[in-house]
């Protein structure tokens, strides 16, 4: 009797792994690890499985392409991410198609109605801070598109997504204030309808808490879009205080900049009198003088951690209707502008 030719389901029943597994196994796929890609391949050669099998027993994705929406594309975080998430699609063969929402609600809505009709297998967005609705990305579930959240990401909604821990993040900014001495802490926040930017505010505020000192609600800067103009604003806000600041925790490094150099203009030494941290790690945190400590929030890892799951979950079908949130770990990097003699 003739003997039946092995099909992908029985390499995959054979292995306890994926159908989608094997493919991309077979087809050396970046996303497989090289141990679990040997097993597969020796295992097809021992029961004599070929990769023309998977033409019938696998079905194919056909466009290979991920939407990305992002807030706005000359904001270095986001162009960071971007390069990420494409350098690891590319690699994966994957090409993916840019918009910027200009963190509009509305323009991110007319973007997701374009994106119904790309052909997309997979999006990846960032909101718009005005975003506070998500009507507009459930039609892709229905269209089993699968969504991949970034930075920003929708409340009480299950959400596949990529983040940081934010408030973890500003506390060990804060705390780090407080460790070199500073015992008047201001801070410059983001939009508070935005979770990241009300994590970091929360983040300061519990650091305070924990070393007993007074949270004054003077000493905090409330911004739109931490613009380096909203930072030269809330800067000159706190020269006029009676008392000067010793430590102030920014919210981005646009405006930690902004509070150096009006600080620095107005006679304060820095970081004797006032000590500065920033967050996000731009360029400009380093070539700036002194230089500024921040967080480096390891935006290009987060795009390619992105892209990762994107792609797993264009290709594995079966996990699709999970949520999943990976998170990516910051770190604090000390700099001369929280370097004070003590």
């Amino acid at each position: 009797m003739k003997k039946s030719r092995t099909t992908l389901k029985d390499l995959a029943r054979e292995l306890n792994l994926s159908a989608s597994t094997i493919s991309r196994a077979m087809g050396n796929h970046p996303g497989i690890s090289e141990a679990t890609t040997k097993l597969v391949q020796q295992k097809a050669e021992e029961l004599g499985f070929t990769p023309n099998s998977i033409a019938s027993s696998f079905r194919k994705k056909k466009t290979q392409s991920i939407g990305i929406i992002v807030p706005r594309i000359d904001i270095y975080f986001h162009s960071l991410v971007i390069s990420g998430i494409e350098d690891y699609a590319y690699k994966a063969g994957y090409n993916v198609t840019i918009f910027q929402s200009k963190d509009l609600m509305k323009r991110e809505q007319e973007i997701t109605k374009i994106l119904q009709n790309k052909m997309v297998e997979g999006i990846i967005v960032c909101l718009a801070i005005e975003t506070d609705k998500y009507d507009h990305f459930k039609k892709f579930k229905k269209l089993g598109i699968p969504l991949v959240f970034y930075d920003r990401v929708p409340y009480n909604m299950d959400v596949n997504s990529v983040v940081i821990n934010d408030f973890e993040s500003s506390f060990t900014a804060t705390e780090h204030l407080i460790h070199k001495g500073c015992k008047r802490i201001a801070h410059i926040a983001g939009n508070q309808s935005t979770a990241i930017f009300k994590a970091r505010y929360e983040g300061y505020k519990a650091a305070l808490k924990k070393h007993k000192i007074p949270h004054e609600p003077n000493m905090v800067g409330l911004t739109h879009n931490l613009s380096y103009e909203e930072g030269v604003i809330q800067a000159n806000k706190f020269l006029e205080l009676p008392v000067l600041p010793d430590g102030i925790f920014c919210a981005n490094d646009y405006t930690a900049v902004s509070v150096l150099q009006v600080f620095m203009k107005a006679g304060v030494k820095i970081p004797d009198e006032t000590a500065i941290v920033g967050f996000s790690n731009y360029p400009i945190s380093r070539v700036i003088e002194p230089h500024i400590t921040t967080v480096n929030d390891r935006a290009f890892e987060m795009g390619v951690e992105a892209a990762k799951l994107s792609i797993r979950l264009i290709e594995d079908e079966e996990e699709s209707i999970k949520s999943e949130t990976i998170s990516i770990q910051t770190e604090l990097i000390v700099r001369e502008s929280t370097l004070k003699s003590m």
